[in-house]
Parts: C-alpha cells; structure tokens; sequence
C-alpha cells in the first residue's frame, strides 16, 4: 500500500490542522483543510448579502464559487483561494468564525464542498481535517483520527492565536464563540461532529506538538506496515 487517506476530525481548537500539517509534510501528502473551505464558502455569503436561510438563494450563490488550494511558495504552506483571490488570512477572522458553523450545517453547501473534497482524495496521500471528514467524506480512509483536548486549554490555544491578529478580542468572547460553535457542530441535523467507530482517539491537551506527531507517525507506520 503506498500511500493512504489520513482523515483528523474533532472539536474546534484541538490543533486538528496543526498535526494534519505536520503529517503532510512529514510524508509528502497533500494537505486539505476542510474548515477553510466552509470558511471561504461563509465569506463570499457574507460578502455578497446571501441570505442563507434561503435555500434558492444558497444554490445560486454556491454556483458563483470557485475554490481552489495553492502552495505558497515563500513559506512551503498550502493557502485558500476563492474565485482567484487568495482569501487564506481573510477567513481567520471572528467574524467568520461566527457564522461558518452555520453555513455548514447547510445540506446543500456540506454537499457541495463534500463532492470537492471527495475529488481531491481520489488519488490518496492525502492528511485532511474537518468535522466529517472520517464519517462522511472518506469513511473508508485507512487511518482516522479524532482529537480532543479540555475545554480551557482550547479557549487558551483560540485565544492567543485571535489576539495575535485582534488584540481587542476577549477571553469571553472566545468561549462563547467556541462552545457556540462545539453545540452546532454537534448538534445540526446534516453530518454532525461525531466520532468514527474505527476512529483513534488523540487527547492533546497535555502533549506537545512534536509528541503529537510523533504519535500520528507511529500510527501511519503500523498501517503501513
């Protein structure tokens, strides 16, 4: 078996995208970051005013998108574009981080960033993350894994990467943003978060991110054989 489909969900903040990179790199996989797209779907909803408790509205704004995935080449990392802009810095923002729970627990877009997702794995050696991506998008993939930490120390981890760009932000406004967002993921009736029978469970509340990899690795190796 020479390559294979690595799919990370979990809870928001759990580092899902910090390991999916690392593992990527480290195996010379593409990265897919699942969450960016639901992000670049938001902000062209945002943007252009589209009600999305409309459904016509939703299928009509989703026949206007485009999203692509480009390696940066100054820094080696894969970045969002929507419709030729790169949008990669743009979608990390609160306000997305407000609304894209939301947005993705529409039918139709789960379906439409699904079937692009479910493209880009055809070919294996892929590292992707997400919510569904182990119960949905590759249920058949050879390694899932399903991180978790405790709730502080992910409000801690939001934090400090919010302020870095929004020195305004509070601690508050952070959890509530997070437990908003664990209670749609969660709950909402299309693909909810939840993990995969044959999922290995990675609590990372306590480990570093060299450990963390160094665990992922080692589960790659025994499938790989």
């Amino acid at each position: 078996m020479d390559k294979i489909i690595i799919t990370i969900d979990g809870w928001s903040s759990c580092g899902k995208s910090t390991l999916a990179k690392q593992l990527a790199r480290e195996l010379h996989y593409v990265y897919i970051d699942s969450g960016a797209m639901y992000r670049a779907i938001t902000l062209h909803f945002l943007r252009n005013h589209v009600d999305w408790t409309n459904p016509e509205a939703v299928e009509h704004a989703l026949g206007e998108i485009r999203l692509e995935f480009m390696t940066n080449h100054k820094n080696g990392q894969t970045e969002m574009w929507l419709n030729g802009e790169n949008v990669e810095y743009v979608i990390r923002d609160l306000v997305i981080a407000e609304k894209v729970s939301e947005v993705a627990a529409i039918r139709a877009v789960r379906e439409f960033a699904v079937s692009r997702q479910q493209e880009m794995g055809r070919k294996k050696g892929i590292v992707m993350d997400g919510r569904d991506i182990g119960t949905v998008v590759f249920p058949h993939a050879e390694l899932k894994i399903f991180m978790t930490a405790d709730e502080d120390v992910r409000v801690q981890r939001r934090f400090r990467e919010l302020y870095e760009k929004n020195p305004n932000v509070t601690l508050e406004e952070v959890k509530h943003n997070l437990s908003m967002r664990d209670y749609i993921d969660s709950h909402r009736e299309v693909s909810p978060l939840r993990k995969a029978e044959d999922a290995i469970v990675l609590d990372n509340s306590h480990v570093t991110m060299k450990e963390q990899l160094d665990i992922a690795k080692k589960w790659v190796k025994e499938i790989l054989g």
